[in-house]
């Protein structure tokens, strides 16, 4: 009973869902449903009265008259009924836009630690196999609310007609006929109609619950195959590694045991359809013959007109499939639980990081001051320390160039520094206050940052510059010129408005990694923020296009604070110091000067390993 009650507070819970991304739904369902299960009881009682009107001999007029009534209200139900679906479909299509759409806005103000968990992955990965594999989820409960509605009123109208049916009772006679006058031979047809009721529900739910069953140990396979077909061959990038490497054949070949795969599973739900769906028929075929004879003699002896037979036998069986349906659409709601408790998993993921409420003053951004204090940090599921005890200060105004071995925390303390992850151990301060004391978005407005793993989007390029569907032309321009992409820009076709990649748009542009490293730069100038962060800025350009950004360096950055992180150690003598992380601590710090001429120094080590690459 508790897991029924349970199973029922999740039923509502996601109708209270539906009805939250779009509201009106769920009502304009329930008014769909009811006139949905109205129409077949309008032929069965107009029908009824027809047959009747003309066995009793009345005036061929009453039966046009009943008629013409019977053809006009299935007119109307069926005008009501097109055009509720119409709507219906309408309100459906919005609300899968914005059932994706509130499943990403969940995904984008996650906290970024649980972004990069795993397990934030699989719930992903689960809802989206339901989603694609069964409906499961908010859209199968949508569905299968709305088959519940119709069976439910379906059993409420059939009841309604065939109530006199099992009431209709005499003392009269004996035998044969005695026996069909008593409530004993109603009794015999409702316990043939619900042991076929039970027949189907345990036949449905059985296959339900198998096909469910089925459905879990498909997600694996079924994950690769998704990801070969929607991500990977339907990417046009992969086109060029496909064809240098023949991957056809390996992809075929994956593909084809994974359909072998999907064929099994397939075939076992086949068979598990076709062996209830037997128990079904046979227990059906014999309600109808047995309800054809109970009604059968029932109108023989008397007890109503015959029209009155149309009316029986039809209500009897949408009475039988109502109340199959509902009962089998409820196990379905049930089974589809599963699905809502991943979905709810994920949407009520926590974000602990504190997101403070101090302000930070809008004063000259020199009087600034950043320290790490003793900050180590590890990440989720490891017991290894990226950083460890670091211990740095930044001034404000200054060029810093961090510089350390690939592993060595370079990035992780840039991604402390901007709040994607809070110190396992240690604070970070601004001017002496703990950087999580301040309201989160406010301290990420002082941060342009240019990850090494950047993403440029499919739009137009002035877009992706401002990161904004609307921007300022002139400052877009500005910035990508003092990039370097202005020699660029001019060749395109709709300069700004020039859509880059192809993704959307037939004339867009295919860039390089350096024209995209410069796109990323140009973005960050048009932020504008106080303090720039640059992780890699320059790994794809050119030596002569890298030569450019440096030497215009400080018209590019201007008075902003700057942090520089790069392998390339030549290119970090521009900044006013350079501290050097080994092992996620800092061991050295100092101008280029000075720290190569510490002989024994890590920085001396690096730059003679580099040394033959360089030129005066």
């Amino acid at each position: 009973m508790k897991s029924l009650k349970s199973d029922i507070n999740l039923i509502l819970k996601g109708l209270s869902e539906i009805k939250t991304i779009r509201g009106g739904l769920i009502a304009l369902t329930v008014i769909k449903s009811i006139f949905t299960a109205l129409s077949p009881f309008v032929n069965i009682y107009m029908s009824a009265a027809i047959i009747s009107s003309l066995a009793q001999k009345q005036p061929f007029a009453k039966a046009v008259y009943l008629a013409v009534i019977t053809v006009s209200l299935n007119l109307l139900v069926a005008l009501i009924t097109s055009a509720l679906n119409h709507i219906m479909n309408i309100r459906q299509e919005e609300f899968d836009a914005r059932y994706d759409m509130k499943l990403n806005q969940k995904s984008m103000s996650l906290d970024y630690i649980a972004v990069e968990d795993p397990k934030t992955h699989q719930l992903l990965e689960k809802i989206n196999t339901f989603r694609s594999m069964t409906g499961g989820g908010l859209r199968r409960l949508l569905v299968s609310f709305q088959e519940l509605i119709t069976n439910l009123f379906t059993v409420i109208f059939s009841v309604t007609l065939t109530a006199s049916l099992f009431t209709s009772f005499s003392s009269d006679g004996e035998g044969i006929a005695g026996f069909i006058s008593s409530p004993w031979f109603s009794l015999i047809l409702i316990a043939a109609i619900f042991l076929n009721i039970i027949i189907s529900m345990y036949s449905n739910v059985t296959v339900t619950d198998k096909m469910y069953a089925i459905m879990n140990d498909f997600i694996p396979f079924n994950r690769i195959f998704e990801y070969y077909l929607s991500e990977y061959i339907s990417s046009y990038h992969a086109g060029k590694d496909i064809r240098i490497y023949n991957q056809k054949e390996l992809i075929k070949s994956e593909s084809m045991a994974l359909l072998d795969d999907a064929y099994g599973v397939i075939d076992k739900i086949s068979r598990n359809q076709i062996k209830y769906s037997a128990m079904i028929t046979v227990s059906t075929v014999t309600l109808s013959a047995l309800t054809y004879l109970f009604v059968g003699l029932k109108a023989l002896a008397g007890f109503f007109a015959v029209g009155a037979i149309v009316q029986y036998i039809g209500s009897i069986s949408q009475f039988t499939t109502g109340f199959t349906g509902f009962v089998t659409e409820f196990a379905v709601l049930r089974s589809n639980n599963e699905a809502l408790r991943i979905y709810f998993a994920f949407m009520e993921l926590p974000n602990e990081m504190q997101m403070g409420s101090r302000q930070i003053h809008k004063k000259d951004m020199n009087e600034y001051e950043i320290e790490f204090r003793n900050v180590s940090f590890r990440y989720p599921g490891s017991e290894t320390y990226a950083l460890k005890n670091l211990n740095l200060k930044f001034h404000i105004g200054k060029r810093m160039a961090i510089v350390g071995m690939n592993g060595s925390g370079k990035t992780t303390m840039v991604k402390l520094l901007c709040r994607l992850y809070d110190p396992t151990e240690g604070e970070i301060t601004l001017n002496g206050t703990d950087i999580k004391e301040y309201d989160y978005k406010e301290y990420m407005e002082l941060f342009s940052v240019v990850f090494q793993d950047f993403t440029l989007f499919p739009f137009s390029l002035g877009q992706n510059v401002s990161a904004d569907m609307e921007y300022n032309g002139q400052e877009a321009s500005d910035c990508l010129e003092k990039a370097g992409f202005s020699e660029r820009i001019k060749r395109m076709p709709r300069g700004l408005d020039t859509a880059l990649y192809k993704d959307f748009e037939e004339d867009g542009i295919e860039i390089s990694g350096g024209e995209a490293q410069k796109i990323a730069l140009a973005r960050a100038l048009y932020k504008d923020a106080p303090i720039f962060i640059l992780d890699e800025p320059t790994a794809a350009l050119d030596p002569i296009a890298e030569y450019e950004i440096y030497s215009r360096f400080n018209e590019i950055v201007g008075d902003k604070t700057t942090i520089y992180i790069s392998h390339r150690l030549s290119s970090c003598r521009f900044c006013d110091e350079i501290a050097v992380i080994h092992n996620g601590s800092l061991i050295q710090r100092g101008s280029h000067e000075e720290l190569v001429a510490d002989r024994d120094g890590k920085y001396y080590e690096m730059w003679n390993a580099q040394a033959q690459y360089y030129s005066e």
